[in-house]
């Protein structure tokens, strides 16, 4: 058991807690809690540290999900989690690997996807995540400069459907969006100006939704490329939705549209 936070390996995982590309170079990140943890299957993971007091109630739960785990003072384990309340468990797991060609190829059609432009709060992250599970959406893009969907608060946000929603990062968003154009897949911005209400386009058809970044929107370049705009009214004094809502309002119209 380790009982020192001196520890090679510990040292290791707060590295990774705090630094991203520590962890984007290791091809790895970090899962924390015994939901998360039950998710993930073995051949995921890299490493299993777990807390005293929780090897003690858990040891079946371990033993049947990844037995080569090593225990930890509780006092240790304090130590390496993000979270005020620690569950006693934490996984080190292999990143995920997509592609766009991988992503337009198992969708199954009608399909939607989420484009995401510059987005920058983890908890709007993760909701979109998890809504987009809900959903039924087939994956989501990002631009570079979107927050790291491996971010702790990111991952706890999405509940799990981190593991199963399809993601990219890519460099050039506007040329994505350009290939997406040329499949025929219907590309609509979120965005206020010259744009029609979010319940009268059709889309039974593929589709893509784009939300911007919580405080400056979607960049002029991707507008500027983008023809067919979109937006959710407001009543009272509200100018805007939240980011995360607005994109869950946008993609359950289209799962609204498909069922009727």
């Amino acid at each position: 058991m380790i009982t020192s936070t001196s520890n090679k390996k510990i040292k290791e995982l707060v590295a990774m807690v705090k630094k991203n590309s520590i962890g984007k170079k290791k091809n790895a990140y970090i899962i924390e809690g015994i939901r998360m943890f039950s998710e993930l299957k073995a051949e995921e993971i890299l490493e299993v540290f777990v807390s005293e007091s929780f090897e003690n109630e858990n040891k079946s739960l371990l033993k049947n999900i990844f037995p080569e785990y090593e225990t930890v003072s509780d006092r240790v384990f304090d130590s390496i989690s993000d979270t005020k309340t620690p569950q006693g468990v934490l996984a080190v797991a292999k990143r995920k690997e997509y592609t766009l060609e991988s992503i337009l190829k198992n969708a199954q059609a009608p399909f939607s996807l989420l484009i995401l432009d510059g987005l920058q709060d983890p908890g709007n992250l993760g909701t979109l995540v998890r809504a987009g599970e809900g959903a039924g959406i087939s994956g989501i893009i990002m631009s570079e400069n979107t927050v790291d969907i491996y971010n702790p608060k990111v991952i706890r946000s999405t509940m799990g459907s981190i593991f199963r929603v399809p993601f990219i990062y890519v460099k050039d968003l506007k040329e994505v969006i350009d290939k997406l154009n040329s499949k025929g897949i219907s590309v609509y911005a979120s965005s206020l100006e010259g744009a029609m209400e979010y319940d009268r386009p059709d889309y039974k058809k593929d589709t893509a939704f784009i939300i911007g970044n919580e405080a400056a929107g979607i960049s002029k370049e991707i507008l500027d490329i983008t023809d067919k705009k979109i937006k959710i009214p407001m009543l009272g004094e509200v100018e805007s939705l939240n980011a995360a809502v607005a994109g869950s309002i946008l993609m359950y119209e289209a799962v609204r549209q498909r069922r009727l």
